[in-house]
């Protein structure tokens, strides 16, 4: 697996470029501006019908896909990247002081716990046996959680460490404990000019889960490089796309959009757990990027195996049987998917003071 080094050098090139100077730029302008540069004229016919798919590439320019994971509402810095990386490791900021960001979206091991459902404060599952889903290019998602209730990182950042079945930890406490580390203190006024609060906590956060994206081959493909992709993985594409699982599983994300589930037929493993989706039985598109590191699969961690999970989905939401070879050129392409990890230096926490 090929690694990519994010430094905090790479971080500062962001303020160079002028991040965040436009509020007013949406989701979509963004990508649309940073996709626009491909020369369509120099593409293959499945590199267009890709494109015509709605497939996105992540910007090959570490400053271009840092302009485009920015928050205008909470500006990507460096020290604020730094802050946000020592919180999501720090198991301080649960009430246990045994559970960080981390504990679930192990950066180690695909942004995943590889447990069908989570295991929160005092070994307990998650009550409706949900899954851990990925934080890789998790910020390329239209919304967070599986229910889609999150618009942001920054907003899903503040769930799971209040959840008494996560982290357990008020508001009041994370502060209390953050507040009571006297370096923590100082780099929150060096970051946000002012006292520590539970929503600068979890901005920080949220802006180091920014920069956590993963660019493949997939990408250096839809960018031109036909080579990028062996001959199987692209007639696994073209599979893809022609039985319809692109008509979810698009964007940059290959997923991150809310869509009816099950759509057609019953979903095979719909009694693990109780989670039926939000109100109108929405559920959010798992990202296909690095998928092959990221079982177990669906919502409900109800299976480990890709290609039974590629056979449910073109049952329950295509209403299709796949032959073996289909699913099997499915499975191929999804290698092109697995990306390049920033490299994650891990953080040496600040000590918290002996009481007295």
């Amino acid at each position: 697996m090929k690694l990519r080094k994010i430094t905090i050098s790479t971080v500062a090139v962001l303020a160079l470029v002028g991040c965040g100077s436009n509020n007013q730029e949406t989701k979509a302008d963004k990508i649309e501006r940073a996709t626009q540069k491909v020369d369509k004229n120099l593409l293959t016919d499945l590199q267009k019908k890709a494109l015509n798919a709605g497939f996105q590439a992540l910007p090959s320019s570490k400053a271009e896909q840092l302009k485009l994971v920015d928050n205008p509402n909470n500006p990507i810095t460096e020290a604020k990247v730094e802050l946000g990386k020592k919180l999501y490791f720090d198991p301080r900021l649960s009430k246990s002081n045994l559970i960080s960001c981390n504990t679930c979206h192990n950066l180690a091991i695909g942004g995943v716990d590889i447990v069908p459902a989570a295991i929160g404060h005092g070994w307990t599952e998650n009550p409706h046996h949900l899954n851990s889903p990925t934080v890789y290019n998790a910020v390329f998602a239209d919304k967070q959680f599986w229910d889609g209730r999150a618009k942001d990182l920054e907003e899903q950042a503040q769930g799971p460490i209040q959840a008494p079945p996560e982290m357990n930890a008020p508001k009041e406490l994370v502060v209390s404990k953050l507040k009571s580390i006297p370096e923590y203190v100082e780099e929150f006024k060096k970051v946000f000019n002012s006292e520590i609060t539970f929503e600068n906590a979890t901005q920080a956060i949220g802006a180091f889960e920014r920069t956590l994206v993963t660019p493949s081959r997939f990408d250096k493909f839809l960018q031109g490089d036909n080579t990028a992709l062996t001959d199987k993985e692209k007639k696994g594409l073209e599979v893809f796309i022609d039985k319809g699982c692109a008509s979810c599983h698009t964007g940059i994300a290959l997923g991150g959009t809310m869509q009816p589930f099950p759509a057609i037929k019953k979903y095979k493993y719909n009694d693990v757990g109780d989670f039926k989706g939000d109100k109108n039985s929405m559920v959010k598109t798992p990202t296909l990027r690095n998928i092959l590191e990221t079982a177990p699969y669906f919502h409900n961690g109800a299976m480990t195996d890709i290609k039974e999970a590629v056979n449910v989905m073109a049952e329950t939401q295509l209403g299709i049987e796949l032959k073996k070879e289909e699913t099997e050129n499915i499975v191929e392409f999804f290698k092109s998917l697995t990306g390049e990890k920033p490299k994650i230096t891990y953080p040496i926490l600040p000590a918290m003071p002996l009481n007295n």
